[in-house]
């Protein structure tokens, strides 16, 4: 079952709030979803490193690109990772996936994203991809991605433990 805008607003409401460090929340919740805002934008800087057992891998270490004095910052093609604005603290019982917003699509850019697993908490970084030869202007706190939340038909015993619970 997809989460209604009631359902987002009540587990906002509570302790702790499914999602905090929002910027405006009559814009940014959807009927079906909340969208994410752009807090800033990295350039990947060396390679990555990924096996089955995790044990040799290494993400890539990244450089922030600075927003220009009108809070834009231009992207050539490319990939970049992105953060957002917007902490999560998911229950045991909630997932969530992201999508990107269809302007993003519209301008020849896209956001692709992990599962959020039950019991995630922290500030989600994404991979934005920008396939437009001519570039996009992103604005600092732009909505990027909708996320939609889900209920799991049996809430887990042990929520998400992993490497990037907490991350900030």
């Amino acid at each position: 079952m997809v989460l209604s805008t009631t359902d987002i607003l009540r587990l906002i409401g509570q302790n702790p709030p499914l999602i905090s460090g929002w910027i405006d929340l009559d814009v940014q919740l959807q009927a079906a979803g909340f969208d994410l805002t752009l807090r800033e934008v990295r350039k990947f800087k060396t390679p990555g490193q990924i096996d089955f057992s995790n044990v040799k891998r290494r993400v890539s270490e990244t450089e922030l690109l600075p927003f220009d004095e009108n809070e834009s910052v231009f992207l050539p093609p490319g990939a970049y990772l992105v953060v957002f604005n917007e902490e999560l603290c998911l229950p045991r019982n909630i997932v969530a996936i992201a999508k990107p917003r269809s302007s993003l699509l519209r301008s020849g850019a896209t956001v692709e994203t992990a599962v959020w697993d039950p019991g995630y908490r922290g500030r989600s970084k994404a991979l934005l991809v920008v396939y437009n030869s001519a570039g996009i202007v992103l604005e600092k706190n732009a909505r990027i991605v909708q996320l939609v939340f889900m209920e799991v038909s049996n809430p887990l015993e042990r929520g998400y433990s992993g490497v990037y619970q907490g991350e900030l």
